[in-house]
């Protein structure tokens, strides 16, 4: 465990957790688990949880990211979590620059990369099948 200093040199509030201090946290006494590395204290939840408490045993000291957002919390859920914070995910411990958590956390109003191309292709079809269908209208006028 390691405590976080601010920019202007003062001591944050964050205290950081290493995945190793987070895999020490995994029994039926005490669960701790890591979602868009930030570390959740989820002791207190277990019995409550919608899912099952196998669900949250299974992901227990370890990052589950991937596997929270898999099922698709609500918003509320989102919430709930701040509530069970305990602290950062060190920066040595975190994943660098992974595109997948970048596309988990990017807004519902992005563009995936396959509308970038379909759109202009169909409406290019659209506008060609026009112009045949008013030439050939014409011509018969």
């Amino acid at each position: 465990m390691a405590n976080g200093e601010g920019s202007s040199g003062e001591e944050s509030q964050v205290t950081y957790y290493t995945l190793e201090d987070v895999r020490k946290r995994n029994s039926q006494k005490e669960l701790w688990l890591v979602i868009h590395g930030r570390v959740y204290d989820i002791t207190r939840f277990v019995e409550e949880h919608p899912g099952g408490e196998e669900v949250l045993f299974e992901q227990a000291g370890a990052d589950a990211t991937e596997s929270f957002e898999d099922v698709g919390h609500s918003v509320d859920a989102r919430e709930m979590l701040k509530q069970y914070y305990v602290g950062d995910l060190h920066p040595d411990d975190c994943k660098q620059g992974s595109k997948k958590d970048v596309l988990i956390t990017t807004s519902s109003n992005s563009t995936s990369s396959w509308s970038n191309w379909l759109i202009p292709t169909v409406a290019v079809v659209i506008l060609g099948l026009m112009y045949r269908f008013y030439s050939m209208d014409s011509r018969s006028s």
